[in-house]
């Protein structure tokens, strides 16, 4: 997918899924293909897992922030990594980009080992990886619109009409059509990080990761983002990492759950026996995210 141009004919696209008839599916259908799907979650695909830590561990300072960490998301999966501040869930994120080096371990991504390669090499795999950051990263000089459309137009071979119709279907997804002409100076945090994720689904990498998509960000907006991550998930077969402190919406998204615990991996598996678990500290964050986080 990374250095293929886009084909409007192919199915499951990301021209079709945005323009035609699919990406019409309601917040309602939505929700019971989820249900639907709930009994066959953490069924672990045929084959090698596409992303795998093994054993990883980091320090800073001297103090322990992963420690032998290990865990696996196989193609088309949601991981959602969960934990209070602090315990190391961007860093799962950063060590996945490159951003940071593991002390010991192994990061393997579609079977390649990542903690050897240069920055070249992390270059080439973050064409295929992408990152929604919480400050939304964006282009300062450039609105709304041309900020989604950036990736669309380097990448060639869509039409501008495609491009155009595409920009608008994703700002329309996210919630951000009253201010496409804006430059991200002007938006408010919430709205950046809808504008961010909209351009990251448009370079159609292979794997997504969003840091904390839903900090700071209202209801309306926080299921919308909810509904898209699900939607392209669906269609195009999207694999997604989603470090989060939000339940509902993990609930909403997760195949599997990562739960970090003082920079353990205190739990790895599926979302139901998470929630069924007897750990003190599971049980605990549970129940200060329903006390905090009322339901929408």
């Amino acid at each position: 997918m990374s250095d293929t141009p886009f084909n409007p004919e192919q199915p499951g696209s990301l021209v079709e899924a945005l323009t035609g008839e699919r990406a019409e599916a309601t917040d309602k259908e939505l929700a019971e293909a989820t249900v639907r799907e709930g009994a066959d979650q953490f069924v672990e695909t045929a084959g090698d897992p596409m992303i795998s830590f093994s054993h990883v561990n980091i320090s800073f300072n001297g103090r322990p922030v992963l420690e032998d960490v290990s865990f696996q998301v196989w193609h088309g999966q949601t991981l959602c990594i969960l934990g209070r501040s602090g315990v190391g869930k961007s860093v799962s994120l950063r060590l996945l980009m490159g951003f940071l080096k593991a002390d010991s371990g192994s990061i393997r991504f579609e079977g390649q080992e990542l903690t050897s390669l240069n920055e070249e090499g992390m270059n080439a795999v973050r064409k295929r990886i992408t990152m929604v950051f919480q400050n939304g990263a964006l282009f300062d000089s450039m609105s709304v619109r041309e900020n989604v459309a950036f990736a669309l137009r380097e990448r060639g071979g869509l039409a501008e009409d495609q491009v155009v119709q595409i920009v608008e279907r994703l700002i329309g997804m996210v919630g951000a059509e009253d201010v496409e002409d804006a430059l991200p100076a002007s938006l408010s945090t919430g709205r950046k990080r809808a504008v961010a994720i909209a351009r990251a689904l448009a370079a159609q990498p292979d794997v997504v990761l969003y840091d904390e998509p839903t900090t700071m960000v209202d209801p309306i907006i926080a299921r919308r983002l909810g509904n898209l991550i699900q939607r392209l998930k669906k269609q195009l077969g999207f694999t997604s990492i989603v470090v989060t402190h939000d339940m509902r919406f993990a609930e909403r998204l997760a195949d599997t759950v990562l739960f970090l615990h003082e920079g353990r991996a205190a739990y790895f598996g599926p979302l139901s026996g998470f929630m069924a678990s007897t750990d003190p500290n599971i049980k605990r964050f549970l129940t200060l995210d329903a006390y905090l986080i009322p339901s929408l």
